[in-house]
């Protein structure tokens, strides 16, 4: 999927263009193969910083509200079948914690927003918290894709380079947080030891 082309296509759609992004991104989120990237990339270079971002949140959105709601008419009853009420006791029927895990999973690059949609209707956790902990956990990324989108549709290739740079770096940044607080955990474990 090449961004430049879903640019071109997005614009000769004229007023059906968001329409457009919207279905696709959905599409993305619900058909798990399909990398919603490109699009999002395609509707910040057609759309702008704020208004491509907001077609990116809205797909996005109905795409996890979507792959959460199928989960939920047809897996929720396997499950149930398989564990019965168990999963529903301890911190996999707190509403909180699922909640927390549905946003703080939004926020990691590297975790498949399709599995955690898909997931997350497996689980106990409400309709609304679940859209809640999404919608706040993707508005940051919705807007950095169609900023990146915009920036390198610019033509200019510094601001190409520091995009893709950038995007890199954010990428990076929860390994970095990781390897910090292991390398954390591991001193304290030796220096626990050391004390014995």
């Amino acid at each position: 999927m090449d961004p430049a082309a879903l640019n071109a296509q997005v614009l000769q759609w004229g007023a059906w263009g968001p329409v457009l992004v919207i279905a696709l991104i959905t599409t993305a989120v619900l058909v798990s193969p399909i990398p919603s990237a490109p699009i999002a990339l395609a509707a910040g270079a057609a759309y702008g910083h704020g208004w491509g971002a907001l077609y990116v949140l809205l797909g996005a959105q109905a795409g996890a509200m979507g792959a959460f709601g199928i989960a939920r008419l047809v897996g929720s009853d396997t499950v149930h079948r398989w564990f019965g009420r168990r999963l529903a006791t301890g911190w996999m029927g707190s509403q909180n914690a699922l909640m927390g895990i549905v946003f703080v999973s939004r926020l990691l690059p590297f975790l498949s927003f399709d599995i955690v949609s898909y997931g997350a209707g497996l689980t106990t956790l409400s309709a609304w918290r679940f859209a809640l902990a999404t919608l706040a956990g993707i508005a940051p990324s919705s807007f950095l894709l169609a900023h990146f989108g915009k920036e390198m549709s610019s033509g200019e290739g510094n601001r190409i380079l520091l995009s893709v740079l950038a995007l890199g770096a954010l990428t990076l940044v929860p390994l970095a947080v990781k390897w910090i607080r292991d390398a954390r955990a591991r001193r304290r474990k030796a220096r626990d030891a050391g004390s014995d």
